[in-house]
């Protein structure tokens, strides 16, 4: 009994030094920089509309399918959609999305740890693999890109695809005077897959086309029709969905 208050005092003065350490230990570990890139954004998909048709505008199904995504993956997927003239401004997001440390520049991990989907429509098509092509002088690799009913922009080469790509996919029409790339080629075809060229037909396949703009529908009818075509955009969607 002599020794009890010893005891007492020892013991309070243990817990507090345990206390203590374990106070600092927390903080130094709230405060630290991870080691590893574990912030990264899961999959970034990105989708380029054509013509000169707003990034919201959701009679398209390029807006659809994002809207649809966005729902159904509220974490761990980024889905963006884009006019086919702001390709700078996407190629901006990807890169800050895949900035997990947000120090001001990507690291070889960081570029490694990429996992984008690049699809679209008409101008918006070839902006896609245009994207593609700006990611690979980057180092960046891309697992996919689809392109509907392709139309190359002045300057742009919507038929070779970058070597960064993984897989890529072309659907098309030729019934009418505005139409699509009829082949994409892989400019290595050792670390690029084409999964196809699927031509797509209208004369005599009727698509609801309603509440495009009148012109639309009478010069270039079967070029917004496979944008309509439910049977091409679940095949998008399969195919994106795939990757995530």
């Amino acid at each position: 009994m002599h020794y009890q208050p010893w005891r007492r005092f020892f013991f309070s003065r243990a817990f507090v030094l345990v206390a203590f350490l374990s106070y600092l230990a927390a903080g130094s570990l709230r405060g630290a920089t991870p080691l590893t890139t574990g912030a990264t954004p899961g999959t970034i998909v990105i989708g380029f509309l054509g013509g000169f048709v707003g990034h919201n505008n959701a009679i398209h199904n390029e807006v659809l399918l994002a809207k649809r995504l966005s729902a159904e993956y509220p974490s761990g997927v980024q889905v963006r959609t884009f006019e086919n003239r702001r390709g700078e401004l996407a190629y901006r997001e990807i890169l800050r999305l895949l900035e997990a440390r947000h120090n001001g520049e990507l690291s070889n991990e960081e570029k490694r740890a990429a996992h984008i989907v690049l699809y679209g429509h008409s101008w918006g098509a070839s902006e896609a693999v245009t994207l593609a092509r700006t990611l690979e002088k980057d180092g960046i690799p891309v697992l996919l890109t689809i392109q509907v009913d392709s139309v190359s922009k002045f300057g742009q080469d919507d038929r070779l695809i970058p070597a960064n790509v993984a897989q890529a996919v072309n659907f098309y029409q030729l019934d009418g005077v505005l139409h699509g790339q009829r082949q994409i080629v892989a400019a290595d075809r050792l670390r690029t897959q084409i999964l196809g060229n699927f031509r797509l037909g209208y004369k005599t396949k009727q698509i609801n086309c309603d509440g495009y703009p009148w012109y639309a529908r009478l010069f270039m009818k079967p070029h917004i029709e496979i944008e309509s075509d439910p049977s091409v955009w679940n095949e998008v969607e399969s195919l994106i969905r795939s990757k995530l």
